[in-house]
């Protein structure tokens, strides 16, 4: 073979691979784009655009009375595209901008005129389209910013870019504030009644559409309109009274005070109806001062006192061991290792009927303990039949599982029923 054919032959071959190659490279690039074009478009859009949740605003909750326990108000953060179709000019961008600045300094407070106007400039250069402004604006001051200059050019042409925020408040501040409870993303169980009537409260979420611009910022592509509008909440009226709440809340905080006690709670309820009209918790913080840290009247655990004598005088009379004109002694009784007494003192030797009247201690030990000293269950058996032992399924989450002992269990005083 000679040299040229030798030659000829090596040239043949490059040729033929880099037609291979580049036959390749159109293939792949026809597989691409016919293929698999729809599949990268769209990985495409999803990491430059993206649908955002709008939060609704949530319901109302009202008092019995008409009073407002608890609402939402938005709060808006305003921003500005530096971009922006009436501003494209440096010229009507830099003759109005000192204007703006003025403005804003005299109607916020927070910064000076040439503050504003140096961080709007900045802005500019930076060719910022999502320039943060200020936070926390109220609608009646966003009302009036809407009129500033530039930002009276036009809806979209001006570059005033509104981002609404719902900030809940209630406007008697700590009154009923555990009842009334709270929303937050943080805590996994609901608390009191924004907790229970959260799926009529919530409302619906918008969406509003997102695009990725410069600095990984996400900006709204249609400004302060949304794609899908979000719905407001329903209102509740709960079954409190502020005025009762007040006074409820009041009494029991000078009553610990008082006493010094770690905590207390307060329960007012409407006998004719059975609605509750006050619900107060106060947890001791120091001395001296108690706070509504946790809903004792819910999720408490407590020895039910004074109220457990309905419960006795119930099983008592429901099994014939007394009657309401049965006499029994008051003051004291002695169980093995203990005095009971009666807070008020003795009232002497008086009628079941007073007994329960004066809600005499020792009167309802003795009676209870004496009658079923031989048959302990079937005193206990009666508070389940009742279902003492079980939760009463409050509306408001977070109640305690009630503990109703019985002679099976082995922390049972068989000497005291």
């Amino acid at each position: 073979m000679g040299i040229r054919t030798n030659i000829l032959l090596r040239v043949y071959i490059a040729f033929g691979l880099i037609l291979l190659f580049a036959g390749a490279v159109v293939f792949q690039l026809c597989r691409v784009q016919m293929v698999q074009g729809k599949k990268w478009r769209a990985m495409a859009d999803s990491l430059s655009v993206r649908y955002v949740d709008v939060e609704a605003g949530r319901g109302n909750i009202f008092s019995v009375d008409g009073s407002l326990l608890a609402t939402s108000v938005p709060e808006y953060e305003l921003r500005m595209d530096m971009l922006a179709g009436a501003i494209e000019s440096d010229k009507i961008f830099y003759e109005k901008v000192d204007s703006l600045s003025n403005k804003l300094s005299g109607f916020f407070g927070d910064k000076s005129a040439r503050q504003y106007s140096r961080l709007l400039r900045e802005a500019r250069k930076e060719k910022s389209r999502y320039f943060l402004l200020k936070r926390k604006v109220t609608y009646q001051q966003l009302k009036a910013v809407r009129k500033f200059p530039i930002f009276n050019m036009g809806k979209y042409k001006g570059g005033l870019i509104s981002v609404q925020k719902n900030k809940r408040i209630m406007p008697f501040q700590s009154l009923a504030a555990r009842t009334i409870g709270y929303k937050n993303d943080n805590v996994q169980n609901p608390v009191g009644l924004e907790g229970a009537y959260a799926d009529y409260i919530n409302g619906e979420a918008g969406r509003r559409l997102m695009h990725r611009i410069a600095g990984g910022i996400w900006m709204p592509v249609n400004g302060d309109d949304y794609d899908v509008a979000p719905k407001e909440g329903a209102d509740i009226i709960s079954t409190i009274d502020v005025n009762f709440q007040d006074v409820a809340q009041s009494a029991l905080e000078k009553q610990l005070i008082k006493s010094d006690a770690d905590h207390g709670a307060v329960i007012l309820m409407e006998v004719e109806t059975g609605e509750v009209r006050a619900v107060a918790n106060f947890t001791k913080v120091e001395t001296g001062v108690y706070k509504e840290k946790f809903n004792y009247a819910i999720a408490g655990n407590q020895d039910p006192g004074s109220t457990f004598k309905v419960a006795s005088y119930m099983a008592l009379l429901e099994d014939k061991k007394v009657d309401t004109s049965s006499m029994v002694n008051t003051g004291n009784y002695q169980i093995p290792g203990h005095m009971i007494k009666d807070s008020h003192g003795s009232i002497g030797r008086v009628s079941v009927k007073k007994a329960f009247e004066e809600s005499s201690n020792a009167a309802v030990a003795y009676l209870v303990n004496t009658s079923y000293r031989d048959n302990q269950s079937q005193f206990t058996d009666h508070l389940y039949d009742w279902h003492l032992n079980e939760k009463l399924q409050l509306q408001i989450p977070g109640e305690a599982q009630p503990v109703v002992k019985n002679p099976k269990n082995k922390s049972w005083n068989k000497n005291m029923t």
